[in-house]
């Protein structure tokens, strides 16, 4: 979030995403445009009772989105994602800690909609590809789908060593990690393993106690840097067999773009739908469930078919099928800029508002 003071410059501006609704709030404040950047599909909708409960508590603002001009809020951005702007958690904020409104777009004072002041439809960007995930032409005129967004590689590796090896050494074609690292090199590159490794990584899962981590680590004399090697995923996933995850957007994407087949297990919000997803497109099998990864009870029986139902999606990941897959949507996204794809549309939209 880019945070302005009171006395805002016109050129001002606030990104925020949709966990971080307050910042449409503040960028009212401060009479700044809001700008929104999600790299996942809207985690929440609507309740199925919204629009009538609108239309009959405030006819005359329900009135003022369905006679928007165009390009300007309309109706279209309150049902895409705007609703949740309107939750009384967010009037009693507006109202007791920034003396705005309670309810946006009404005045301050007669709470009536603001009929002389219109807004335009704020900009909306995803930062997902249009080969994965559908685009209506239900959805508001202001939203673009860029493509995927990547960090360059230099912000990717908590190793400075590495860092420099792999982004400064024009010679370091193969992408060789330093000393301290190459473990995991060997690991990951080795010739003494019949095959690729296997990525787990589940984010959404609560960490242990501390105490429980380093028990873990002590009895395991296999384990890598224990856990604290931040490693670029773009760097990784090329150089495993399958990437089992929570179905996060960041790792989706990651291993979208380095075309391996995904084992899915979404815990929340829009993983459930990046999962289902995966599946369609026919890069990954059924999601799993938690119970799969997270055993109610540790008896035999769980344990067996847990594993069993993890073994089972392994063997599916790995089917020409599903490989073939996954190489064919890498192939398409390895043209697209997401970032690139952003900046332009900011530079068409924001600037010329900026210097006029």
């Amino acid at each position: 979030m880019f945070w302005v003071t009171r006395q805002s410059i016109h050129g001002d501006f606030i990104v925020i995403n949709f966990f971080a609704l307050e910042g449409w709030h503040l960028a009212e404040l401060f009479q700044v445009k809001c700008i929104i950047a999600a790299p996942y599909f809207v985690p929440y909708s609507a309740p199925a009772s919204f629009e009538r409960q609108f239309k009959q508590s405030l006819p005359l603002l329900y009135k003022y989105f369905q006679e928007a001009p165009l390009n300007m809020v309309c109706w279209t951005d309150i049902t895409h994602w705007m609703w949740a702007l309107f939750m009384e958690s967010w009037g009693s904020w507006r109202n007791d800690s920034l003396n705005l409104s309670p309810i946006p777009f009404t005045d301050p004072v007669t709470n009536l909609p603001l009929w002389y002041m219109r807004e335009e439809s704020p900009l909306l960007l995803y930062g997902f590809s249009k080969e994965i995930v559908e685009c209506p032409g239900y959805w508001p005129f202001s939203a673009h789908v860029c493509g995927f967004w990547f960090l360059p590689m230099a912000w990717q590796f908590s190793c400075n060593k590495c860092k420099e090896l792999l982004c400064g050494n024009a010679s370091n074609s193969g992408g060789a990690l330093c000393v301290n690292h190459a473990g995991l090199e060997h690991f990951t590159m080795g010739n003494s393993y019949s095959s690729l490794p296997i990525f787990i990584g589940l984010s959404s899962i609560v960490a242990e106690s501390s105490e429980y981590q380093a028990s873990a680590l002590h009895c395991d004399s296999n384990l890598l840097f224990n856990g604290r090697l931040f490693c670029f995923s773009g760097w990784l996933f090329p150089k495993c067999a399958v990437a089992i995850h929570h179905a996060g957007s960041g790792s989706t994407a990651a291993a979208l773009f380095a075309g391996i087949p995904q084992i899915s297990c979404p815990f929340l919000l829009d993983q459930f739908y990046w999962a289902e997803r995966l599946h369609w497109l026919g890069v990954a099998p059924e999601p799993l469930r938690r119970q799969h990864l997270i055993l109610d009870t540790d008896n035999a029986s769980s344990i067996n078919n847990a594993a069993d139902m993890l073994i089972g999606a392994i063997k599916s990941a790995l089917s020409p099928e599903i490989k073939a897959q996954a190489t064919r949507i890498a192939n398409k996204l390895s043209s697209e800029d997401g970032i690139g794809e952003a900046l332009r549309i900011l530079k068409e939209r924001v600037l010329p508002q900026i210097e006029s």
